[in-house]
Parts: structure tokens; sequence; C-alpha cells
């Protein structure tokens, strides 16, 4: 992966009494290009809040390579973000990013309205509850306070108010220390994150071995992934590390590798997301 680059300006179009601020270019592919994303905010005193979308239609296929993507600052300013999918308020809206803390970075103690999923890529994250080094998967519910830090710098898979529901169990899994596990499938191996009764959404490690052509994967409630090592094909692309796909409910696709690949996959999230086209 790549973790460089410096953030970009926003551009800033008036029409009427609203702006509309022109964040970074994001490559969506194959189906179609949604091109720049663009966040609206009323100038009336009385409207005060902004709102912003990026790749809020469920119904499309989205395929994002953070790779090439500029890094943004947080309202931390060592704390950067990659941003993929971001429906409402810039920083309380339901948003997924690639996050680096840089080292020494620290936010004050916070709590996570919607709950808070990190899955931990590079580094060691840190907060009062404990040193969480690559590969660990964090489940923070509705009601979790912490005030995360990194010692060293971190790179994070992050999903925020994403998770409703005071009752969800507290998760902290060392993947690492895993072992895979085996599946019916052919050339794929399994690391469960999380399921729990009462709530539709499921995430899981999965691992393709090489030179595997996988059958044809069927995500009935949609399903997100995200490519952490090695690359695959289907019928519409290749994706390598970096990369994030979202496929609509009834989509299906065929992969297959030539090298090793380790994927987050989640489904059945869609039920608790803001659709916004």
């Amino acid at each position: 992966m790549a973790f460089r680059g410096k953030p970009n300006p926003f551009t800033c179009l008036l029409v009427g009494d609203r702006a509309w601020y022109k964040t970074n270019n994001i490559t969506v592919f194959p189906d179609r290009v949604l091109g720049p994303s663009w966040i609206h905010y009323s100038i009336n005193p009385e409207e005060s809040i902004m709102h912003s979308v990026i790749n809020g239609d469920f119904t499309v296929k989205v395929a994002v390579d953070i790779n090439p993507m500029e890094w943004t600052p947080s309202p931390s300013g060592t704390v950067w973000r990659k941003r993929v999918h971001l429906v409402g308020s810039p920083e309380s809206g339901q948003v997924t990013s690639l996050v680096r803390y840089e080292a020494g970075a620290a936010f004050p103690v916070h709590e996570h309205p919607g709950g808070e999923e990190i899955l931990v890529l590079d580094g060691v994250f840190s907060d009062e509850h404990g040193d969480w080094p690559k590969g660990t998967f964090l489940l923070n519910p509705e009601g979790f306070r912490h005030a995360p830090f990194s010692r060293d710098g971190c790179v994070l898979f992050v999903k925020l108010r994403q998770f409703p529901g005071a009752k969800r169990n507290h998760v902290a899994i060392p993947t690492a220390d895993m072992p895979w596990a085996p599946t019916v499938r052919s050339g794929v191996e399994v690391k469960a994150l999380y399921e729990q009764d009462g709530f539709t959404d499921t995430m899981r490690l999965e691992r393709w071995t090489e030179n595997s052509l996988l059958e044809t994967i069927n995500y009935p409630d949609g399903a997100e992934i995200l490519v952490i090592e090695g690359q695959f094909e289907d019928e519409a692309g290749t994706y390598g590390a970096a990369c994030w796909l979202r496929f609509p409910a009834g989509s299906h696709h065929t992969p297959q590798t030539s090298d090793e690949c380790i994927l987050y996959i989640k489904e059945g999230g869609f039920a608790y997301l803001n659709a916004a086209v």
C-alpha cells in the first residue's frame, strides 16, 4: 500500500446561498466513474450543517483504488484520512476510510455514537484499553469511550457510525494469532471476525490461495471487500492491495487469483447504512 501524499485543497463553487466544495477525485471502476465528491455547505446561518456524499449509491458496484488518493487532514492535524464512503456531515456522518496516525498522534477522549470498527493494517494503534498491533480487529459499540493514540504511527481501516445497537458485543481480536480455518469452498480459508444474534452484519478475513479459480460468489444482501494483500481479478477488472469494493445486493462475481490474496469481507451491513445518491 502507498501511504504518502499531501492533502488536496478544496475547490469552491458558489450557487445561490450554497457553497459546494470539491474534494479529491475518487477513481471508480469498472462499471462507471463517479468522479469527484462534493460537499454541500449552507451559508444560511439557520442551516449550518454540512452534508457530504461519497459513494452513497448502494445500487451500483464500486471499486476504489485507494493508493493514488491523497491524504486529507482530520481536525487533529496529525491524523490523516482517505475516505471511500461518506454520507452525512464530514465529521459526524457515516464514513469508511483508510486512516493514518503520525507518530505521537492522539485524540482526546470521545464516544462513538453508532459504533466504530477498526482493522489495524500497519503499526500499533493504542488507547487506554490496550495496544493493538497490526492485524487487530476492533468493534467498539455504541457508548464506547476512548482516547486513541499511536506512539510510532499506524494505518487503519475504519468504519464509523454503521453499527447501531447498544447490545452489540465489544470485540478485540488479534487476528495474527488466529489459525486459518478451512471452508467448503476450494482454495478459500477464513478467520471469523464478527457475527451476533439480532444483527445482520458479519465480518471476516478470507485467504484465497494462489492460482485459484473460485466458484461464483453471490452477495444477496450486498458486500464490502478490502484487499489487504495480493490481488484478484474477476469478469470486470483486477483489484490489488488497498482496493476497496462494494457490491450491491443481488450481485455476484467469479474471482480468480494468480498470487495468494487476503481480504476483509463484510456482508449484511447495508441495513444500517443511509443511502444518498
